[in-house]
């Protein structure tokens, strides 16, 4: 039997890196070896005990990496070939796939077990290891063009995939007025989004400066310090009586209920949060559910299509998510990695981890 590194949840507080097998392809799989990989804020909500997983699960859901080998089946790609895969990684044959929704793949079950087709990290072992087996290969292996590095795309499995979505799930048009609740990575990225969109009034609402100061140059026109403003106020005055979209990237009540108050009647909020407490929608601020409004929410798009349609933009030119990537550690430094990430010191934002 071979081994490989890998961080695994041991229990509530605990994430370590242990010796465990290396995992073989089968039908339909292949395994990749992993370059490069990052710690999520969901992974942090897995380390509290605030999301449960299973003792013993390799923990990380965005990987970079190479081909190792692949399993029956699986063609169009060859070992050696740079890859990545999404934090999602649909079948492309289910119900929900076969609809236009394939985040929430079930992968033959009723999806809710799962969280819509989050399966790295969460049902199965994921990617914050030496080696990691990718399920429905063929559905989610996307080759990294030439020219990009690992650090251009890292972000692309899931913090710019879901950033990005927080505008399409919100339908942000030309001409929109947006605003964008926290300025972490997916907000950032939800930023470029409605640039990208059309909106043509983006305001940034953060409480670090240094957040704020990278939220002007990822697209946002105005940026509030919501530890020195009344961010409502500011939007409305800002807006002439309301955002036509907010966009919230944090996963609290106050920063959820903040947004819905933003908005103009008939506006949209576009929900990315992971909310690991309970969740209230106060009365006043949904007009009594009179005031026309729309709450969406997204779970990460994934597949091959996804991942290859985000690097395109990035060679493109129009969006780089490099300045995201302010820290950089070795896979055994990840109980220091987390630390780091979970206290938010020495303003980080995403950590590199190479295995």
């Amino acid at each position: 039997m071979i081994n490989m590194r890998a961080a695994v949840f041991e229990q509530k507080g605990k994430i370590s890196i242990r010796e465990v097998p290396r995992p073989s392809p089968g039908p339909g799989e292949a395994l990749i070896r992993v370059t490069l990989t990052t710690i999520c804020g969901t992974d942090v909500h897995i380390l509290r005990g605030e999301y449960p997983v299973k003792q013993g699960l390799v923990v990380g859901h965005e990987p970079v990496g190479v081909v190792e080998a692949l399993g029956l089946g699986v063609t169009g790609y060859a070992p050696g070939e740079r890859v990545i895969v999404g934090a999602i990684t649909p079948c492309g044959q289910c119900r929900a796939c076969l609809s236009g929704s394939p985040s929430q793949c079930d992968h033959g079950g009723s999806g809710y077990e799962a969280l819509g087709g989050w399966r790295f990290g969460n049902t199965i072992n994921g990617c914050q290891a030496e080696y990691v087996l990718v399920p429905n290969a063929q559905a989610n292996l996307a080759k990294i063009p030439d020219g990009l590095s690992d650090e251009e795309v890292l972000m692309c499995p899931d913090i710019m995939s879901t950033g990005f979505a927080g505008a399409e799930q919100g339908k942000v048009k030309i001409g929109d007025a947006v605003v964008v609740f926290a300025q972490g990575p997916i907000g950032l990225c939800a930023t470029a989004g409605a640039k990208l969109s059309g909106a043509s009034l983006i305001i940034g609402v953060d409480r670090i400066p240094g957040r704020l100061e990278i939220a002007r140059k990822m697209g946002a026109d105005v940026v509030i310090n919501s530890a020195e403003q009344d961010v409502v106020a500011e939007v409305r005055r800002l807006t002439g009586g309301g955002a036509d979209v907010a966009i919230e990237a944090l996963g609290q009540q106050a920063t959820f209920e903040s947004a819905l108050r933003c908005i103009r009647p008939g506006g949209t909020l576009s929900s990315l949060g992971v909310y690991s407490s309970h969740l209230q929608v106060p009365l006043d601020a949904f007009a009594a559910g009179l005031g026309d409004h729309t709450i969406v929410t997204g779970l990460c798009p994934g597949g091959k299509e996804r991942m290859r349609r985000l690097m395109s933009i990035i060679a493109s030119g129009r969006v780089s998510t490099r300045p995201l990537l302010t820290h950089s550690f070795a896979l055994d430094q990840i109980e220091e990695a987390y630390e780091l990430f979970g206290q938010q010191r020495d303003g980080v934002l995403k950590v590199a981890i190479r295995p």
